[in-house]
């Protein structure tokens, strides 16, 4: 059984569904989509519905690709069922952007949900600002300012991948791959792809420039051959 997320904007696609299996006493969650507002609601809907008896409860993150500040909401769900059912919880296989914010909250992405062990964190002999930490705080502050960026976006792109949906029958998680895979072909910012193909499903719409029509007909057919 799955659950899809809800949000009170009009048109807003659901962007997170968990589906799941039992087996014995284990229950194993698969979250699929994105950690956004709403999707702590969507978890605990879910866990309310794991049997009583159960053992542990296991939750595999690798069909997550988007998380914003909602996530450590969902992380306290998660981390509070544990606690009122006193079993164990884990929450592994984070990749790509999501596994970048927890780096960033300073939590273990192999398990965010696992108390520190003895003498974790940093050596006292390591130098407090080594050059390849500073780097990664770089590259972590951009991960974090395109974040910001996305969800200042994400109307918009909520839309285009409607379009999407509506016109190939692709999937939300399809839709969102299509649209980056043009934007980086046409080199042109994911905002602007999603904005050019939403004009242009409107009466009266202009076509997209030919760059974005060029690159959206290849990620299009990239996806047919799939």
């Amino acid at each position: 059984m799955t659950s899809a997320a809800s949000f009170p904007f009009p048109g807003r696609l659901n962007t997170l569904v968990i589906g799941g299996r039992t087996d014995a006493d284990r229950v194993l969650l698969t979250p699929r989509g994105e950690l956004v507002r709403g999707c702590a609601d969507v978890l605990a809907e879910r866990l309310a519905r794991v049997p009583e008896g159960t053992a542990r409860v296991d939750v595999d993150m690798s069909g997550v690709y988007f998380m914003d500040t909602a996530g450590l909401e969902f992380l306290e769900v998660l981390r509070e069922h544990g606690r009122r059912r006193s079993v164990p919880v884990t929450a592994t296989r984070w990749n790509g952007q999501p596994r970048l914010i927890l780096e960033l909250a300073g939590l273990d992405p192999a398990d965010p949900l696992r108390p520190p062990a003895p003498g974790d964190g940093p050596s006292p002999a390591s130098p407090p600002v080594a050059p390849e930490r500073q780097e990664r705080l770089r590259l972590l502050q951009e991960e974090v300012e395109q974040l910001r960026q996305a969800i200042a976006s994400r109307p918009v792109i909520d839309q285009a991948r409607g379009i999407l949906m509506a016109t190939h029958g692709c999937t939300s998680e399809e839709a969102w791959h299509i649209l980056r895979e043009a934007s980086q072909m046409s080199n042109t910012k994911l905002r602007t792809v999603a904005a050019a193909l939403t004009a242009s499903a409107q009466a009266q719409g202009a076509p997209p420039p030919e760059e974005v029509r060029t690159a959206l007909s290849r990620a299009l057919a990239r996806r047919a051959s799939r």
